[in-house]
């Protein structure tokens, strides 16, 4: 109720920074080159998959290589000792349900583990923190039609009243906003077996930022993967 309070007394202001904030940040693409890689030799090596909106599709960087999807195989492969081959599967902007209707409409994945990076266009575009949590079940499902108990990673749903290319007070009730929809992924992943909650590593450093302010860069990506990789390596152990 107080989020909805907020937002209509500043529907106003809010509007106008919403309309500014697209107007003067720099619309970066998707990142090119191949969606999928590997680090690291020898047999048997861990399957990683990452699905999920702009920070899974590397926008922020060149080439997915030098994204979140390539980042994370190579600090794996570091904390596990084994090689680790990674693929990316999203879309910029997308929200949870679209998400899970499009990898319905897809081969159930071959993989031993997923991480699955959403929330900021759910966020933005104001889902209820129950139809975000219905949206994820949904997700998780249809990516375990093959492994009913194929472990899978949520990031966090990011703190965007830290995303210093929002003016205040959009990024606050945004970032309030957010965390809601963060607190539903995390009783969601309390629910179901195998299905684990990650911390998002804040990323406050504008020197780990792409240039539009709003998602990382490569450094950005390589800040993430470190600080998560321990705990993914702890639970696949």
């Amino acid at each position: 109720m107080r989020f909805w309070l907020a937002f209509v007394l500043l529907a106003p202001l809010l509007l106008w920074q919403g309309r500014r904030a697209r107007r003067d940040t720099p619309r970066l693409p998707e990142a090119g080159g191949a969606d999928h890689g590997r680090a690291g030799a020898g047999d048997t090596p861990l399957r990683l998959l990452l699905v999920g909106e702009s920070t899974a599709v590397g926008v922020g960087v060149r080439e997915h290589h030098q994204g979140l999807g390539g980042q994370l195989a190579r600090a794996l492969h570091r904390q596990l000792g084994r090689p680790v081959t990674w693929r990316v599967d999203g879309v910029n902007g997308i929200r949870a349900a679209a998400l899970a209707t499009r990898l319905a409409d897809r081969p159930a994945p071959d993989v031993d583990l997923v991480v699955v990076s959403l929330g900021v266009n759910d966020t933005t575009g104001l889902t209820s923190p129950r139809r975000y949590q219905q949206a994820l079940g949904r997700l998780i499902a249809t990516l375990r039609r093959k492994r009913p108990h194929l472990p899978v990673a949520l990031l966090a749903v990011p703190p965007m009243q830290h995303f210093t290319a929002l003016p205040r007070p959009l990024r606050d009730l945004l970032g309030a906003r957010a965390g809601r929809l963060d607190r539903a992924q995390q009783a969601l992943a309390a629910r179901l077996s195998d299905v684990h909650a990650l911390t998002y590593p804040a990323v406050a450093d504008p020197s780990l930022l792409a240039e539009d302010g709003y998602h990382p860069g490569e450094a950005g990506y390589a800040h993430i993967a470190d600080r998560v990789a321990p705990a993914l390596a702890g639970l696949l152990r």
